[in-house]
């Protein structure tokens, strides 16, 4: 197997007390929230790595109580940058500077770290994503967001079935010596196939080592079909915490697989990157309007519109009663009538 490469990690500023400008990056899926500040030379200051919930508001609120107390003396926010499925409500939330998709964020913390990569393998406990790079620029992407065979979830509950924590998985996939060969189209057929093998002697380790390929191939098959998957490749993602997962790629492509450090909060790294960027270029102050956020009393609803046969949903969020903003619809009537 080839060597296993692992990028060095991002250096701590230190605390001078003087003021430090810093950026914000926030990241909200739907099974993790995820927050990154990066200062002026864009080194990582701090991160943060929460569990959604289902309740998007209340994570980024409870987010940024957290980040305000892990804050270096003197640090100033000056930018703030949102991504993930719920980038709107959190770019509303803390007026975000920029809003920007998970392909755009992960695409460019990725080439942050690693300027000449040129595929990242991206996945999650929802959804999975590849982005293939080519001289610094996406020219293509493949999203999975319907399968759970082919996610993080995938692997959740094969952990529960096995009577095992998912932070085991990678662990005991490494102590096989002949994996086991799972049937991973669907999570049924998964746990089928799982118990047939058991029952057939074959070892724990080498079932998970098999669970571990499975969700590879499923992955290639899937969102990585008709796609050149070219070094060097970046994994990135809650799901590249497991080693057994970083082999079974490396194993199937046949080169290395590069593990960033804090892989995990990528996506908001590349939201920070680009409020950083977005900053620079705009010359003026931040939108942000503080951490007070997290003392607001937010609510979402949602209605159709019936201006026209479209029909669309249109989501809505208030902020102590008031509303401050809709979005949804294929036209702008709604946002200009929240404006």
């Amino acid at each position: 197997m080839t060597q296993r490469m692992f990028v060095s990690e991002f250096s701590l500023p230190e605390n001078s007390g003087k003021e430090r400008k810093v950026y914000l990056g926030i990241d909200v899926g739907s099974v993790t929230t995820k927050f990154a500040v990066l200062d002026e030379e864009v080194q990582l200051v701090t991160s943060l790595y929460l569990r959604t919930q289902g309740r998007p508001i209340a994570m980024i609120q409870q987010g940024l109580k957290e980040l305000a107390t892990r804050l270096p003396p003197g640090a100033q926010i000056k930018g703030v940058g949102t991504t993930g499925s719920a980038r709107y409500l959190a770019g509303v939330m803390v007026s975000a500077d920029v809003v920007k998709n998970e392909i755009t964020a992960q695409a460019v913390a990725a080439l942050h770290l690693v300027a000449d990569v040129q595929t990242v393998i991206e996945i999650g406990g929802q959804d999975s994503k590849i982005i293939m790079i080519r001289g610094g620029i996406v020219t293509d992407f493949g999203m999975n967001t319907v399968c759970a065979a082919g996610t993080g979830s995938f692997l959740d509950q094969q952990a529960q079935r096995l009577n095992m924590r998912i932070e085991d998985f990678g662990k005991e996939a490494l102590q096989s010596k002949k994996t086991v060969p799972i049937a991973g189209r669907c999570t049924v057929f998964a746990e089928s196939d799982m118990i047939h093998k058991q029952q057939m002697g074959h070892g724990l380790e080498d079932i998970i080592s098999g669970l571990c390929q499975a969700l590879v191939r499923n992955y290639l098959n899937n969102v990585g079909l008709g796609k050149e998957i070219l070094p060097p490749i970046v994994f990135q993602g809650g799901v590249a915490f497991n080693q057994g997962m970083v082999r079974a790629f490396e194993e199937t492509l046949g080169c290395q697989v590069i593990v960033p450090p804090h892989h995990e909060v990528m996506g908001a790294i590349g939201a920070a990157l680009l409020a950083h960027e977005e900053m620079a270029m705009r010359g003026n102050g931040t939108k942000f309007n503080g951490f007070a956020v997290a003392e607001a009393s937010f609510r979402t609803s949602s209605f159709e519109c019936k201006a026209c046969p479209n029909m669309c949903e249109i989501s809505q969020v208030f902020r102590d009663g008031k509303v401050l903003a809709r979005w949804g619809g294929r036209c702008d009537l709604w946002e200009r009538a929240s404006a």
